[in-house]
């Protein structure tokens, strides 16, 4: 297995959410200052409706329910409006909230105090939320509150959604009358969104109250939205112990129902309370009134427990094909199940709603979807809950006709174009350049299709539903794009924009061209499958699209032939036609809390440097990377890792999969902690408007597509599995074909277990066999540690070489030099601040000295000690002989002579000639950059690339040497591979690391 060095440490959690246990997030304090963020990781939702996780007792509080069903419509004003533009955009309101149960003692309410004993807990294997909590009275008397809530995928009555809650109250030393005032809150309009485009811009006015009514037997309100014509019913009965009914109350917002009793010390009242929500965007309840009483009866005559019992079950069914463990870190098992539960109940299971981006735990983005559904969520469904993924993709089965009128919005003839956010099936975007010119949703959506199709082999959602989703997405494609004559006839697509928004409207996205060719290739399979097994089906489809054979025959000439832009010089694949020939991102980063480039500069700044938002490129080398050279992967991956600010939490985990495949273990490690506890501890700030529902289900990728290597090819499982060197092991189950499969793998090797199905080929390190209930468990041996050489260009042209600390030690010479005038200066410096130096130049070396030492200068007193330096630093190589020479240099470099390879010097020191003179090598280089010349310094690869372009030699075909990180920076930024001499931690993004130069054998290296 490959053994990666040790990743840093991932953040610690928050001690009042640390894991008692894997299967639970425990909260011991409460901080107020916190609330939202927790409400939102205390959620409850079961895919239609969302509960936030607030206090029963709260007053008020931003906590919230959610049905997916119920949105409103408003317009978007542009001062300059043009065809096609969006019309209106659509915002989930938040519904009646029906989790309010108020606590009187005597006349006294009593609120949460953060001070008093708390302790909450959900528990990811049952699907319940606990707490215990003590409320004190004014004159100190202490009543405990112990509540439970669930939120059961399957309320019993179709169409119905259910919130059960069991609150139980226990004086402690209180004697008196207990109060308990049972509610349903309306009046809740969305939030304000703010200026970040990354949340949603609009606002909209809360549901209007139609009705309400409260008696003994429950109390309801109906509410409507004033303009997308949408109607909910929420409505609330209870079971009680030791509580008599004390009346019902009409508010101007709200409806209640009071429950009394005497306390005692030691003495308990139970409430259990029922809340039932439906909508009229439901099909399956005709009667929204009679629909909710139903539901409500039915969990009264069951109580919580059974309820609770039924929710417990369905998380059983889950758990037992999608459990996942990790050996030797229960803080990573815990979050890859907290994310995994929170994906798996915000995923939309009715076929109905869509999937959003923030799922049903807060109002984040407006309660959108994205093409994070088929990209990143519903892979995750469809390998641990097909059910569950059939579901979303019919919800974008009833989004096709909204998409067909989209793609007439677009000036299309034919064909379904669906919409980048959205929540009906319009778009809601007004920023076109980043919004309908993304294209490439439309292929998100047939790999969705694909992924599921081959997970579970179900051909009759492919003839009712998936080939009609297929075949009207694939027409758009031959409508933005063409068979140009100047690429030899190659199908190339124009204008739109991949998933790097910092990028927009071009020409052959690399990301969008691939998916699509993919896409074209899936919608002709669909149609012979249908053509084959259902005939008669695929008449029928045909003539009301209107589609015939030839049509089909062009889609497959447009993916044979489909422009994939490949640049020979960086050996690298292109993310546009023009993304490669822009200057590199040039403003420095902003110091203190970081902050996506999006809020600080204008889009089209953006669109004019080489810097992407999140993976682009990389993103089409995971979801479609097969048939693609590991070479060809891992120089992809170097480049774009040095342009990508990652400032969409879609990113690392994309990064962190393909860092696995081309061997990049640490730096796997790195990307999947980025995002593992991206709520869980708040990383980006923003998780009180709900979780990243993409980001959770990057992090179970990461797991299983990432370390283990899951890939899907041609219906066919392939594994290579690498263990993360701070885990002992790690297992997940998953689903395939009707079959459950189970991975463990440890530092002995891999177990790939059937635990029921038919036998099942599947491929581990390459190599195939079958699993059979004969044989159901099959021992790998540990995939092979990949060594570092062979990911180097084969056959190699050239050698650039850094100067000091590679082809000798001068390290000493500069801090001499460097020390002698900072104390002339009065400057404080020391070896730790002559680190930072390393493989920088004169300049960028003096500003560090300078800011450590808190002084300002100006440019004319800057140049001047720079100078003075300088003549410390010549005066001293003077002494310099060929015995300074590290060992094994003469010894490399005539290795490389026989081997025909050019020869180059890539120093940031502008001595470097004078030096290599007084080493007696000079005459051996064909080129010696001129640092002078160069205008920015190391980590940017421009020394780099000058030295390769003077060699006459692609960068893709150059290795270079360095001891310093910010060298091997650069020449990973330049698109060439990197051997890193000296220790090895700290030029771990090497691609391989020796102690000296003697330890380079340059014929292992570059072999034919």
């Amino acid at each position: 297995m490959i053994q990666p060095q040790t990743a840093a440490a991932p953040l610690d959690a928050d001690p009042a959410c640390a894991p008692a246990d894997a299967w639970t997030l425990r909260q011991t304090a409460r901080d107020p200052a916190r609330t939202r963020r927790d409400e939102t990781l205390f959620a409850l939702a079961n895919g239609s409706l969302g509960v936030r996780g607030g206090l029963e007792e709260a007053n008020g509080g931003s906590d919230g329910s959610f049905l997916a069903a119920v949105y409103e419509q408003h317009p978007i004003h542009y001062h300059e409006r043009f065809t096609g533009f969006p019309r209106h955009t659509d915002t989930r309101l938040p519904v009646a909230d029906g989790q309010r149960i108020a606590v009187f003692a005597g006349e006294e309410r009593l609120l949460p105090a953060p001070a008093e004993d708390f302790e909450r807990e959900l528990d990811l294997r049952r699907g319940r939320l606990s707490r215990r909590s003590v409320l004190r009275t004014a004159a100190g008397a202490r009543i405990e509150i112990r509540a439970e809530r669930v939120v059961p995928f399957d309320s019993g009555v179709a169409g119905v959604d259910l919130l059960a809650i069991r609150y139980r109250v226990t004086s402690l030393d209180y004697s008196g009358e207990l109060t308990l005032a049972s509610a349903i809150e309306c009046g809740h309009a969305a939030a304000e969104q703010g200026d970040d485009p990354r949340i949603g811009v609009a606002s909209a006015e809360g549901l209007q109250l139609l009705a309400r009514r409260a008696d003994e037997r429950g109390a309801q309100v109906v509410q409507a939205t004033r303009r997308s014509g949408v109607r909910a019913v929420c409505e609330q009965a209870h079971r009680s112990e030791a509580l008599e009914f004390a009346g019902a109350e009409l508010g101007d917002e709200r409806v209640v129902q009071r429950y009394r009793a005497q306390l005692q010390p030691g003495r308990s009242a139970t409430l259990e309370k029922f809340v039932a929500y439906v909508s009229d965007r439901n099909p399956h309840a005709t009667d929204l009134p009679v629909a909710a009483a139903q539901a409500l009866q039915q969990a009264q005559a069951q109580g919580f427990d059974a309820v609770a019992m039924r929710q417990a079950e369905a998380l059983a069914r889950f758990w037992d094909g999608a459990d996942l463990s990790i050996e030797g870190d229960a803080a990573s098992e815990q979050a890859l199940r907290f994310n995994l539960f929170h994906l798996l109940q915000s995923a939309g299971r009715n076929g109905i709603d869509g999937t959003a981006a923030k799922g049903l735990t807060g109002e984040g983005y407006e309660g959108h979807y994205f093409w994070d559904t088929e990209a990143f969520m519903l892979p995750v469904m469809a390998y641990t809950d097909p059910d569950a993924a059939r579901a979303m993709l019919h919800a974008r089965y009833l989004a096709l006709e909204p998409a067909r009128k989209h793609a007439r919005e677009m000036n299309h003839a034919r064909g379904a174009l669906f919409p980048w956010r959205t929540i009906t099936g319009g778009e809601c975007s007004a920023h076109y350049p980043s919004g309908s010119a993304a294209y490439h949703i439309n292929a998100a959506v047939a790999y969705g299709i694909g992924l599921y199709l081959d997970a579970s082999g179900d051909g009759d959602f492919l003839a009712d539903f998936g080939a009609e989703m297929l075949f009207e997405t694939a027409r758009i494609w031959p409508q933005v794009g063409h068979f140009n004559p100047r690429r030899g006839g190659a199908f190339c697509i124009h204008d739109v924009t991949g998933p790097d928004e910092y990028t927009a409207l071009v020409d052959n996205n690399f990301y969008t061209n691939r998916m699509a060719q993919r896409h074209l290739l899936r919608a002709v399979a669909a149609w012979e499958q249908l053509e084959r097994e259902r005939p008669q089906r695929l008449r029928e489809l045909a003539q009301r699209l209107q589609l015939d054979a030839h049509e089909v025959a062009t889609w497959r000439r447009a993916a044979e032939s489909m422009f994939l832009h490949y640049d020979e010089a960086l050996g690298i694949y292109a993310q546009d036609d023009t993304f490669l020939d822009k200057p590199r991102w040039p403003f420095p980063a902003r110091d203190g809390e970081h902050r996506p480039l999006l809020l600080d500069y204008h889009p089209l700044t953006l669109y004019r440097y080489q810097v992407c938002k999140q993976a682009d490129v990389v993103m089409g080398l995971v979801l479609a990377g097969d048939g693609i050279a590991a070479e060809i992967k891992r120089r992809s991956y170097d480049y774009y890792a040095a342009v990508t600010t990652h400032d969409s939490t879609l990113s690392a985990s994309v990064f962190g999969i393909l860092a696995s495949e081309v061997g990049h273990a640490d730096q796997a490690e790195r990307f999947f902690h980025d995002n593992l506890r991206v709520d869980l501890d708040d990383l980006h700030g923003n998780t009180d408007h709900g979780v990243h529902m993409a980001a959770l289900a990057g992090t179970w990728l990461g797991l299983t597509s990432g370390f283990a290597g899951l890939r899907a090819v041609d219906g066919v499982l392939h594994f290579a599995p690498t263990l993360p060197q701070r885990w002992d092991g790690y297992a997940f189950g998953l689903r395939w074909q009707g079959r459950r499969l189970r991975v463990r793998v440890r530092r002995d090797g891999v177990e790939y277990s059937l635990l029921d199905g038919a036998p099942l080929t599947i491929a581990h390190a390459g190599q195939r066999f079958e699993l059979s209930q004969d044989a159901p468990a099959q021992r790998a041996l540990a995939t092979p540690q990949i060594d570092a050489r062979e990911r180097f260009p084969r056959p190699a042209q050239a050698l650039i070489f850094d100067l000091d600390g590679v082809l000798t030690d001068t390290a000493q010479t500069h801090y001499r030099a460097w020390k002698r005038m900072a104390d002339e200066e009065g400057l404080p410096f020391d070896q730790h601040v002559n680190e930072q130096l390393k493989g920088v130049d004169r300049m960028t070396s003096l500003e560090i000295i300078l800011r450590h030492a808190g002084r300002s200068l100006s440019p004319e007193q800057k140049q001047a000690l720079a100078e003075r330096k300088n003549g410390y630093y010549v005066e001293a190589i003077a002494e310099v002989t060929p015995k300074d020479l590290f060992p094994g240099v003469a010894r490399v470099l005539d290795q490389a002579r026989a081997r025909g390879l050019k020869l180059g010097v890539a120093s940031a020191s502008r001595n470097a000639a004078a030096l290599l003179d007084r080493l007696g090598i000079a005459g051996r280089f064909d080129y010696i950059a001129d640092a002078a010349r160069i205008a920015r310094a190391k980590p940017a690869p421009d020394i780099f690339l000058d030295v390769a372009a003077a060699l006459g030699v692609a960068p893709a075909r150059c290795i270079g040497l360095e001891d310093a990180a910010a060298g091997v920076a650069a020449i990973k930024s330049a698109g060439m591979a990197a051997v890193g001499i000296g220790d090895a931690r700290t030029l771990a993004q090497a691609d391989a690391r020796l102690a000296d130069i003697a330890a380079f054998d340059v014929d292992a290296f570059v072999s034919p």
